[in-house]
This record gives structure tokens, C-alpha cells and sequence, in this order.
């Protein structure tokens, strides 16, 4: 049996002290914007290039993808690190009670987006999704396997340190 297939073994993470969290939080506020001017920077700078080179994209395509990769990093990056700390998880560390909330929330969200399309024209539906660890900490991947499979989801291989990966089952 896989390790995922056991989601009894994903427990959850020790609370964090409170002094961490606080400097963690700090700095998060502090570095955070300087980070989205300098990816917003990027941006700016690519789409800059992007139009001085037209020319160039005429007649290359791996030029072109080379630009929208970059573009792709870059927007990537402008989410919250791995150590980044929101204010709702340095007021709730250690509250069950909340994570157990945030993630069915998570859960129902992704459920209604495999369920219905957003656009009837255009029926696509979400058949993977990610809950990553921010969302589940205080409680463990157990709670969001249990939730995820009375709503018809199915565990995929998954690092349960990083995220818990989900796969809609009505999709096959």
C-alpha cells in the first residue's frame, strides 16, 4: 500500500510558537510588497520586450514561448512563500476548529467548480485540484481525505508536507 493510500498516517503539525509566528508574520508583511514590485517589474519589463521584439515573434514561435514562460514565472511567484504567514493563521494556530472550517470550505469550493462549469457554452470541468498545507496545518491531511472522499474525490500520490492532491471521480 502507497503512503498516500493511508491518509490514517497524516497527522497534524505542531503548533508553532508564538514568537515564530510573529516574526514570520513581520517579515511577511515587510517583504511581501517589495516582491510583487519587483515580479510586477518583470511583468512590465517582458511585456516591454514583448513589444519592442514583435517582429522577432513573427517568425519565431520559441521565442514567443519563451516570453509567455516567463510571463508564466512570474506570475507564479507572486503567491505567499512557503514561510509566509497570514494574519487568519497567526490569530487561529492551534484552533481545530478553524482549519476544520477552512477545509471544508476548500473542499465544497472545489467540489461546486467539478460539478458545474462556469460557463454552459463551454462545459470544462476542474478534475484535479491541490489543497496545499496552509489550509489543513492544525488538523492534518486525514481531515481532508476524509471530507474530500464523502464528496466524491479520490486521493491521488501526494506530499502531504506541501499539499494533498485530489482527483474528481464522476470524471472517469
Amino acid at each position: 500500500m502507497d503512503v498516500y493510500e493511508d491518509p490514517a498516517t497524516w497527522t497534524a503539525e505542531p503548533v508553532r510558537p508564538r514568537g515564530l509566528l510573529t516574526a514570520r508574520f513581520i517579515a511577511t508583511v515587510l517583504v511581501m510588497p517589495v516582491l510583487w514590485v519587483f515580479w510586477l517589474a518583470v511583468i512590465l519589463v517582458t511585456f516591454a520586450v514583448g513589444m519592442v521584439t514583435e517582429v522577432i515573434v513573427v517568425f519565431s514561435t520559441s521565442y514567443e514561448n519563451g516570453l509567455f514562460n516567463l510571463l508564466d514565472r512570474a506570475t507564479a511567484r507572486m503567491r505567499l512563500p512557503s514561510w509566509g504567514v497570514t494574519w487568519p493563521e497567526l490569530i487561529h494556530e492551534g484552533d481545530t476548529a478553524y482549519y476544520k472550517a477552512r477545509v471544508e470550505r476548500e473542499v465544497r469550493n472545489w467540489t461546486t467548480q467539478a460539478q458545474f462549469p462556469r460557463d454552459p457554452k463551454k462545459f470544462r470541468r476542474v478534475m484535479e485540484c491541490e489543497i496545499p498545507m496552509r489550509h489543513y496545518r492544525g488538523i492534518g491531511g486525514w481531515y481532508v481525505a476524509q471530507v474530500a472522499l464523502a464528496q466524491g474525490w479520490e486521493l491521488r500520490p501526494t506530499d502531504v508536507r506541501k499539499e494533498v492532491r485530489l482527483w474528481w471521480s464522476a470524471a472517469s
